[in-house]
């Protein structure tokens, strides 16, 4: 067998295939769709379906639909398009909708035993008779009741007859027991509610840790892969196991992604989107992978950074800048150069011909030979950044400013003979000359030029709308508030800034949303999915440098 990188999962799968207890290892992705998924979610896929993919197995894509209150059908496709845009298929489709009438003969199973009861009480009196961490619990006063009668009013409960809330079937275990899930835990409440897939069979449903083992039973996983706010139930997983005598599965825990400057929530991302405080689940400022995907960034990267982070018994929270260096890694390698200005002012060339336009061979991408080079036209009349002149230029500043000579990439060294300014002293053109000699960008008699600047051609680009996104959040740990302070107040104000009018190449108008590409010096883009023909727009996917770095280094 190939060698393979050893963590403690890896090495008890290989512990278990060498040994028989398994001939085929069978593993599971199981998400709520009650949300969309986020870039946490995307450390279980990779592993779970990694690791099947790894050892030859199979990997099933189950939905732990057992709350109809807040899951729907739109969770359920985009969850599908986001474990498939993440580069993965799974083998079996499954819904734990799927097994409610077996798990409600397992339950009638479990009150035959004498193992599980219909309890009366109130959630609140529920709670005080659990006891605590240190000081046992108190039977429930419904605990002896006999079988038949758990029997029939667990059928009466199925039939409707209850109201909301007003009964639980409980597992009998022990309720003085130090391990606080086996103290007598809820297995089915009563919610009249129609649920996305059975409508309004069922009245009542199954908790999720009495479903979840069953579930894993039924489809044979032989390790279910999970993150370690699991590992808590993992004896009341080998409970309901054990005493129904039906296939075992192995739980392993593994710590989950919590990340810098990042809210990891499904209740904290719902908050932001249902107050308005982002535009929907896919904005690209949030961790969700629709809003990731829009943002640009690859699922490579993300597969990559997830097998940097590999799998610890501990949580911990990773450096966002190791995400964002892997997303730079693979767009710097893969992204198509662009010439594009994002706050333009017109640069003249008072001594090129009118009518004359020349290409120029430009590398699309200098990490990736085979993407070759694309002629690009070169006229009298370009764009240059307007942060790349100044009139009163310091000493250090090395791009354009009055009798300075440039670079323009590829093309020629021009020098700047003057400017033409608006009534209100806004600089609208910039004069310069060109010189002939230097075509290609480098000056026959040797003489140096460090200035080089990016451009386009006025008569061959076209304006864009470019979005600036930036970290959601301003503070590493958003959730670590002052008292009575809210997580939206780290809130980064400069998330998002809108620019118009931006300037790119011609044809960049055939590219199709998702394309990504670089903005030569200023970072990576891709053109959103609201884009039409008339209104192209771009995102930031990233910059080329972590200027968070840079800002924190200035503050020291």
């Amino acid at each position: 067998m190939e060698k393979r990188s050893r963590d403690f999962i890896r090495e008890t799968i290989d512990s278990d295939l060498a040994s028989g207890k398994h001939s085929e290892i069978v593993t599971r992705f199981p998400p709520e769709p009650n949300g969309y998924l986020h870039i946490g979610h995307a450390k279980s896929i990779c592993t779970n379906f990694g690791i099947a993919r790894e050892f030859g197995g199979k990997c099933n894509l189950r939905f732990d639909d057992t709350n109809p209150v807040k899951e729907e059908t739109e969770f359920v496709e985009s969850i599908k398009g986001d474990v498939e845009w993440l580069g993965f298929k799974w083998d079996n489709l499954y819904f734990a909708s799927d097994y409610f009438d077996r798990m409600y003969l397992l339950a009638e199973q479990l009150i035959v035993m004498d193992l599980a009861y219909v309890c009366d009480l109130s959630p609140e009196d529920t709670k005080v008779y659990r006891g605590f961490a240190s000081k046992p619990g108190r039977n429930s006063p419904f605990r002896n009741r006999s079988i038949e009668e758990n029997l029939d009013l667990f059928h009466r409960m199925k039939n409707g007859e209850f109201p909301e809330g007003s009964r639980t079937l409980r597992a009998k275990i022990d309720m003085a027991s130090p391990t606080m899930c086996l103290r007598d835990p809820a297995m089915y409440r009563i919610l009249h509610r129609s649920h996305h897939r059975t409508g309004d069979k069922w009245c009542i449903y199954p908790m999720y840790d009495f479903a979840h083992c069953l579930e894993d039973s039924t489809e044979g996983i032989t390790h279910s892969l999970c993150t370690l706010e699991f590992e808590s139930n993992r004896p009341l997983y080998n409970w309901y196991l054990e005493k129904l005598d039906i296939f075992r599965s192995r739980q392993i825990e593994f710590a989950r992604l919590n990340l810098s400057f990042t809210v990891l929530s499904k209740r904290f991302l719902r908050k932001m989107v249902e107050e308005g405080l982002v535009n929907g689940w896919d904005d690209p400022r949030m961790p969700t992978l629709s809003g990731l995907r829009r943002r640009g960034i690859p699922a490579s990267s993300i597969r990559n950074f997830c097998s940097i982070i590999g799998l610890a018994k501990r949580n911990s929270t990773v450096d966002i800048a190791l995400f964002e260096h892997c997303i730079r890694e693979e767009l710097n390698k893969t992204a198509p150069r662009v010439m594009s200005i994002l706050n333009p002012v017109k640069l003249v060339i008072e001594n090129y011909p009118e009518d004359r336009t020349e290409h120029f061979d430009y590398v699309v991408n200098p990490e990736d030979e085979s993407a070759g080079t694309r002629p690009t036209p070169f006229t009298r009349e370009l764009y240059i950044e307007r942060d790349d002149f100044m009139e009163d230029p310091p000493k250090k500043f090395f791009r354009m400013g009055p009798g300075r000579e440039v670079r323009l990439r590829y093309a020629y060294l021009v020098t700047c003979t003057g400017i033409i300014k608006d009534e209100d002293g806004n600089i609208t053109e910039i004069k310069c000359t060109y010189d002939p000699e230097t075509k290609g960008g480098n000056a026959p008699d040797g003489r140096r030029v460090r200035g080089t600047l990016h451009w386009v051609s006025a008569a061959n680009s076209f304006p864009v709308e470019v979005r600036l996104y930036d970290r959601l959040f301003n503070k590493g740990n958003p959730l670590d508030t002052e008292e009575g302070e809210e997580f939206t107040s780290s809130l980064n104000p400069d998330s998002l800034a809108v620019v118009t009018n931006c300037m790119v190449e011609d044809h960049m108008g055939k590219n199709k949303p998702g394309f990504v590409c670089q903005f030569e010096r200023k970072g990576y883009f891709s053109i959103d999915p609201e884009s039409t023909s008339e209104r192209m727009i771009f995102n930031r996917t990233i910059t080329l440098r972590d200027s968070w770095k840079k800002l924190k280094e200035k503050k020291k």
